[in-house]
């Protein structure tokens, strides 16, 4: 078996930020012009051309790296047609057959033998890309996957209407996003808020599609639609922005939400949920499938009173042995503070486990020009508590930095 690889001098196999694997062509010499695939690539993979015969045999370990693999067969070829459904029940790789005027009995036979497309030969272009393009979709989610490593999920409660919640979150996972882009991964930020939702319009942005896409499109939504539907950050968050307009709380259902969510988690890997003020049954129920809960709170008795209460709900719901973290935001110290942290968890029956200070002024700029606070004050006892806050759910998730 001789190879002609065209693209030889820069393939080094894919890998996080580097070269896309090829498509490897198991032809004979009389299968076309070797010399026309110089240079080609389809559906962004590079080709990689191996000539062989009616002796070759070939085995998985041909297949390694490769996105795919082309592999020509005669229709009165029983024994090679034995040793493709081998190949393809040892392999992940997927394979695609190529012979000349294949008759239909054939390409069924192929198809039953592992093939995902059969195409004739002289080889086309342009029907190969049409046969792998579809592979290159299934292959961009695979990388995603591994990218993301895992699949977890991080709900946003407020105690109350203003204590913050969505200014603290939409400015903590720029940050969360902007490390984990460092390790090579993604996130994303659904904003479940139907009818005040704004996290897209404080960090600056102005999506074209928005949450109401997603409900609209019911039982149509895939991973592409989300995925076409998320708006780019500068830092690399995914945001999902709730509807323009408002919109009742029961357009969502229980089904629709887990959908979309599981979605985020199989496209972005981690998922950040800002959930609407006023419970639902779905809302419920997502919280029931969270892996940390966050509830924001203020350091005033009537804000952590109704944080206290949508802790008991939790309990009484059976949720009681969720990972929830209690964030007092806009916290101020200082010996003439008429309540102290000690006070919040007495109010609350249990501890506080973060509190992000009070810098109205930083926070305000950052959201007036939709910014991270970073962008306008490099250092800040704020941008500590967000990083404390940051690196505190990361360690949860179980994310190594």
């Amino acid at each position: 078996m001789s190879i002609i690889d065209p693209n030889a001098h820069d393939r080094k196999g894919w890998h996080a930020g580097g070269h896309h694997p090829p498509v490897l062509l198991f032809l004979t010499g009389a299968a076309g012009d070797p010399g026309a695939l110089a240079g080609v690539e389809v559906a962004g993979f590079p080709l990689q051309l191996s000539i062989i015969d009616d002796k070759t045999e070939l085995g998985p370990n041909d297949l390694r790296g490769a996105a795919a693999a082309v592999i020509q067969i005669r229709p009165d070829d029983d024994e090679g047609i034995q040793r493709f459904a081998e190949i393809a029940a040892a392999t992940s790789t997927p394979l695609l057959a190529a012979a000349f005027e294949p008759p239909l009995a054939f390409v069924r036979q192929l198809i039953r033998a592992g093939a995902h497309d059969v195409v004739p030969l002289p080889l086309d272009i342009a029907d190969l890309e049409a046969s792998i393009h579809p592979l290159a979709k299934e292959f961009a989610a695979r990388k995603r996957s591994q990218a993301s490593g895992h699949e977890r999920s991080v709900m946003f409660i407020k105690s109350e209407g203003g204590v913050g919640a969505t200014s603290l979150l939409s400015q903590l996972t720029t940050r969360f996003a902007e490390s984990e882009a460092a390790a090579g991964r993604e996130v994303c930020l659904l904003d479940l808020d139907m009818q005040f939702g704004d996290a897209a319009f404080v960090l600056g942005l102005r999506p074209r599609l928005t949450l109401a896409d997603l409900v609209e499109a019911g039982d149509r939504i895939d991973g592409e639609l989300l995925r076409s539907t998320a708006t780019d950050h500068p830092s690399g968050l995914k945001i999902v922005a709730a509807p323009p307009e408002i919109l009742p709380l029961e357009a969502l259902d229980a089904d629709h939400a887990f959908r979309i969510l599981d979605l985020a988690k199989r496209e972005f890997g981690t998922v950040f949920v800002d959930l609407p003020m006023n419970w639902t049954n779905w809302s419920l129920s997502l919280v029931g499938r969270a892996d940390i809960v966050v509830m924001v709170t203020e350091l005033s008795i009537p804000s952590l009173n109704r944080a206290r209460r949508q802790l008991d709900l939790l309990s009484e719901q059976g949720l009681g042995n969720i990972d929830v973290r209690v964030v007092v935001n806009r916290f101020e110290k200082g010996l003439f503070k008429k309540l102290t942290r000690a006070d919040a968890e007495h109010v609350l029956g249990r501890q506080v486990d973060y509190t992000v200070c009070n810098d109205h002024a930083t926070m305000s700029e950052a959201l007036e020009r939709g910014v991270p606070i970073a962008h306008v004050k490099r250092r800040s006892a704020l941008g500590k508590d967000l990083d404390l806050l940051d690196g505190g759910l990361a360690a949860g998730l179980g994310l190594e930095r």
